[in-house]
Order: C-alpha cells, then sequence, then structure tokens
C-alpha cells in the first residue's frame, strides 16, 4: 500500500514550496510540487513607467533580486532596439558573475549542504586527522588542525547548550548518512567559513551596484555607476583594486574549498548520480553580452531534449525566432483561471484559489513549456550549452572536474550530477569575474568613459524580451509597452520552469519528475527527497499577496 508523505516547507530558503509524494515499496511512484503563495507582481507593474519596471521587478524575488532586475531591463531595452555601451555592459556581466558565485557558494554549504552531512558524526572527529585529509585535498591556509579543533569545540557548546539553532531540524543520525567524523568535521567547518566568503562576492555586488540585495545602479540604456578615475565618489581605480581584491580572495574559496569538497561529496555519494534525472530536456540562454547590440555573447545558450548533450539547437543570441516563439504557459494545474497554454506576451494573471487538488489544481506555479515539452533549466543546461558550443577557454573547467571525479557530462543528469555542475559553475563564474574586471579597465584606459545611453519611452506599443542564465537557470521578463506604460508583464523563472506541475497532458515537471525512483529508507524522516528537490535549489518567489482561504480580501496596500 503506498505511503504518503508531505514536507512543508521543504525549502532551506524561501519556504513557500510544498512536496507531496507516494511512496511504494521503499520508492517514491508519484510526486506533486506546489508552490504554496503567489507573487503578483505582474500584475503590480500594469500601467507603470517601463522605465521602473526593474525596480519593481527585483521584488519577484528576495533572495536572487539581482537577476530580475537584469532581466527587467534587457526586455525594456530590447522592446526599444536599444545599444548599451560597453562599460555598461562589462560593469552589468561583473555584477551577474559575483551574483553567481555568492549564490553557488550559498547553495552548496547553507542550502544543500545538510542533506550530506552529519552533525552528530563530526562530533566524533579527530581535527589533526581531519587537517591532514583536508590539506591532502587543498593547501588552503584554513585547513589547519586549531581551525578544526576549534569548530569542534563551538559544536559541541551548540549541543550541550541545547540551543541549536540552524543545527536543530535536521535528520542527524539518518542512516542514509555516510560521510567519516573527519569528513563531517570537514565539511561543517568549511559551511561557516563560508558565510564569510559569500560575503566577499555580496560585497563586489554592493560596490557596484550601490547596495545589495536590490541593487540600485540600473538604468534602461546602461548603468548609474559613473566612471571617473580622479573622483572619489565614482568607479575609481582604488575601488578597481578592491573589487579585484575581493573577487580574487571568493575565487581562491571557490578552488581551494568549495571545488574539492564537492569532489568529496561526489565520491562519497557516487550512487546519488543513479537517482533524480527528471525530465531530460534542457534549456539555456546566451550570457555575458560583449557588444553593444547584444549580439555577441560570453557564453552560448541551447536547448537540448531526449537526454541528449547534442543540442537541438544552440542559441548565440537573444533574438533567435524559434527561442521567442516557443515558450508558453500552462495553467491546466495552477491557481489561476484563464487561457490556457498562452505566450508570454499574451499571458495573464488572474489568481483563483481552489485548494489543493492532486487530480485537479494545486499550485501557485504556472507549467512552462517549450516547443511542448517540459524543461529542466539550471547550470547542467548552461554546462551542456558550453560544452556544444566548443567554448575552450571555459570548456576545460568542465572537463578537469569531471575527470576528477571520474564522471562524463552525461552523469550531470542526476540528482548528485546537480550538485556538480553548479560548482563547476562556480568556478566559471569566478574566472568570468576576473576577466570581465580586466576588460572593463582595458576599455576605461582606452578613454571610453561612457556608462549609460540616455532613453526616453516614444509613444506607441511595443513588444520585448529580456532573457538572463540565472543561477538556478533561464530567466525571462516579457513587456508590453503601450502609450508609454506598462500594458502586460510576465516572468517566467527559472522555479517556475523546474517547479512546474502537471500541464493539460499530466506531463509532470522537473521536481516531481526526478522523485519518481528516489529510495526513501525512513518515510518518518524523508532525507532523500530533501536531496534530489534541493539539488535544484528552489527558490519560491517571496514577493507575495495574502488572500484568506476563502479567497476574501484581507487588506488592500497602495503601491506607489
Amino acid at each position: 500500500m503506498a505511503k504518503k508523505i508531505t514536507i512543508d516547507p521543504i525549502t532551506r530558503i524561501e519556504g513557500h514550496l510544498r512536496i507531496d509524494v507516494e511512496v511504494n515499496n521503499g520508492k517514491v511512484s508519484n510526486a506533486w510540487a506546489s508552490a504554496q503563495m503567489w507573487r503578483g507582481i505582474e500584475v503590480i507593474l500594469r500601467d507603470k513607467n517601463p522605465k521602473d519596471a526593474w525596480a519593481f521587478a527585483q521584488r519577484f524575488c528576495g533572495v536572487c533580486t539581482t537577476v530580475h532586475a537584469i532581466a527587467s531591463i534587457r526586455a525594456v531595452e530590447n522592446a526599444l532596439h536599444i545599444e548599451v555601451p560597453l562599460n555598461a555592459q562589462y560593469i552589468r556581466n561583473l555584477i551577474i558573475a559575483q551574483h553567481s558565485v555568492q549564490d553557488h557558494i550559498v547553495h552548496f554549504y547553507h542550502l544543500s549542504a545538510f542533506d550530506w552531512i552529519d552533525i552528530l558524526s563530526a562530533l566524533k572527529g579527530d581535527p589533526k586527522k581531519a587537517a591532514s585529509i583536508a590539506q591532502s585535498f587543498s593547501d588552503w591556509s584554513g585547513n589547519s588542525v586549531k581551525e578544526f579543533e576549534n569548530v569542534k569545540e563551538k559544536l559541541k557548546g551548540f549541543v550541550k547548550s541545547g540551543r541549536l539553532g540552524i543545527f536543530g531540524s535536521g535528520y542527524w543520525g539518518h542512516q542514509a548518512m555516510r560521510l567519516t567524523p573527519e569528513l563531517n568535521l570537514i565539511l561543517i567547518t568549511h559551511y561557516l567559513r563560508a558565510l564569510d566568503y559569500q560575503r566577499k562576492a555580496a560585497q563586489a555586488i554592493a560596490i557596484l551596484g550601490g547596495k545589495n540585495p536590490h541593487i540600485q545602479n540600473l538604468c534602461v540604456g546602461g548603468v548609474a555607476t559613473a566612471i571617473n578615475m580622479d573622483n572619489l565618489a565614482t568607479i575609481n581605480m582604488e575601488r578597481l583594486s578592491y573589487l579585484r581584491k575581493l573577487m580574487q580572495e571568493s575565487a581562491e574559496f571557490v578552488e581551494k574549498v568549495y571545488y574539492p569538497d564537492l569532489v568529496i561529496l561526489a565520491n562519497s555519494y557516487k550512487d546519488w548520480f543513479n537517482y533524480g534525472k527528471g525530465v531530460d530536456n534542457y534549456l539555456a540562454v546566451p550570457e555575458f553580452p560583449i557588444d553593444v547590440k547584444n549580439e555577441k555573447f560570453e557564453l552560448a545558450g541551447g536547448v537540448f531534449f531526449d537526454g541528449q548533450t547534442k543540442p537541438y539547437k544552440i542559441f548565440n543570441t537573444y533574438k533567435e525566432k524559434y527561442l521567442i516563439d516557443s515558450i508558453t504557459e500552462s495553467i491546466a494545474h495552477s491557481w489561476y483561471e484563464g487561457k490556457n497554454k498562452l505566450h508570454p506576451w499574451e499571458g495573464e494573471t488572474k489568481p483563483h484559489y481552489t485548494g489543493f487538488q492532486e487530480n485537479g489544481k494545486y499550485s501557485w506555479s504556472k507549467a512552462p513549456r517549450f516547443d511542448g515539452k517540459a524543461i529542466q533549466v539550471g547550470p547542467v543546461a548552461q554546462l551542456f550549452a558550453i560544452y556544444a558550443s566548443d567554448n575552450s577557454e571555459i570548456k576545460r573547467f568542465i572537463d578537469e572536474s569531471l575527470q576528477r571525479i571520474g564522471l562524463k557530462i552525461y552523469d550531470l543528469q542526476s540528482t548528485m550530477g546537480r550538485l556538480v555542475a553548479r560548482g563547476i559553475r562556480a568556478r566559471i563564474m569566478a574566472h568570468i569575474s576576473l576577466k570581465f574586471l580586466d576588460m572593463l579597465m582595458e576599455n576605461i584606459a582606452k578613454g571610453d568613459i561612457e556608462y549609460a545611453n540616455h532613453t526616453e519611452i516614444p509613444d506607441g506599443e511595443f513588444k520585448g524580451v529580456g532573457f538572463h542564465e540565472a543561477p538556478r537557470g533561464t530567466l525571462s521578463h516579457w513587456i508590453v509597452i503601450k502609450d508609454k506604460k506598462i500594458k502586460n508583464y510576465q516572468a517566467v523563472v527559472p522555479s517556475t520552469w523546474n517547479a512546474s506541475p502537471r500541464d493539460e497532458k499530466g506531463i509532470m515537471g522537473p521536481y516531481e519528475a526526478s522523485l519518481l525512483g528516489n529510495p526513501v529508507i525512513e518515510p518518518e524522516k524523508p532525507l532523500e527527497i530533501l536531496r534530489t528537490v534541493h539539488s535544484f535549489d528552489p527558490c519560491i518567489a517571496c514577493a507575495v499577496h495574502t488572500i484568506d482561504p476563502k479567497g476574501n480580501e484581507i487588506v488592500k496596500v497602495k503601491v506607489l
């Protein structure tokens, strides 16, 4: 007889994702992914000035704010065919890359590591032995006996006090945990140090963006980050030097700590390359524009069907008709009213909550489809695109990483594979950060200090799309402008692709499909379900409306 398990919330970051599964004979036989809150930002944006859209759009999420700002500003620029100065492109690229470094460090250590690390076991670890093992992987200065001794004592203090805080609700001692006490001690020590190094990437974003989260420096046609080597209040040589220092420090952490820890985890849980594949269609878009017209990019995108690492099509620009025309959203199992399978430019946002219905509507997430197919987005898709485009400069990071763990790129289509792909992407983003800093400095040295093209919204009706390959995968914002105001606005975000409920054909989304066949040793402690869902880095938007369970209005809030 099937056993029903409900985990709500399942996320460690934005707690609005509910997962329901049925377990038969120790394996998942059915699954439902339910986004439990509604953003509503699309509605708020109607009739606003398109030039202000990016500031509102950042509020789609309280964590990955930068990505929505970038996608939104690109949507307006695409609609109006606006060119962006090189300095502005490079500054945006630096913000994007550093956001990715920060995001990936946080995901690996603070959002998914406790699915694989056992605090109780770490308390038995020998600090000297742990230091010896860590030093065999890396020459990082933090891998000292004293460091591991201090962390072990700190853990003992938590346990003795009974105030476990963030360590209070894990499945410690679960029989699916298999790291040695010393490896657990190493990873928990690095967990704590990761808090410092993700902050360095966040500082780099704040220097360029004026603030983090919710950057303040974008404008239609460029950035508001003034450049003047002789002015202390602008981007100058001192600021650029400090940026380099921060980026080098976070890059060293990625190379000497994050990457070796990932190798430890992957080699210790190799059977998890056999679970969690699910939807095997993948989509990535080009990223890091290197010209003013958004026609040339550092990294290509592509679409891949049926688990093939050979692309169905490579995307070299955002203007690819097949890319733009192939995206639709189904609401067959989503809490919305209106027409089904609409393209985002025609998309509707008419919320209608009915309660959780397994065979009916059960999620606030719509079900995006590409060319009629369910799609998985994220680092695996982007690595496929890099590999297929034969970008030798970047491809080496993939080859080195796969070789060290003994994998082929096809193996990334799995629970553990998604963690590995995200770690490889962190290495790539750290490299690209320093590359674009060099490009920015070289361009300024040539005498180019332009950072924005002044833009006014013209009369008429315009449609635009802003694509961005965010840390969680392909993101797109779609805008219709009429009479200098926003007529329609839709966002198709990475977690909408991956958290997608079933569509009108009953086809599952990636979270749901990835859970089928997943082992569940202890139904009362469904650790294995956490592992697979967390491998996607789920982040259900925290900018939400509040509704009464019966659909009654609670309060009206004026939005400026």
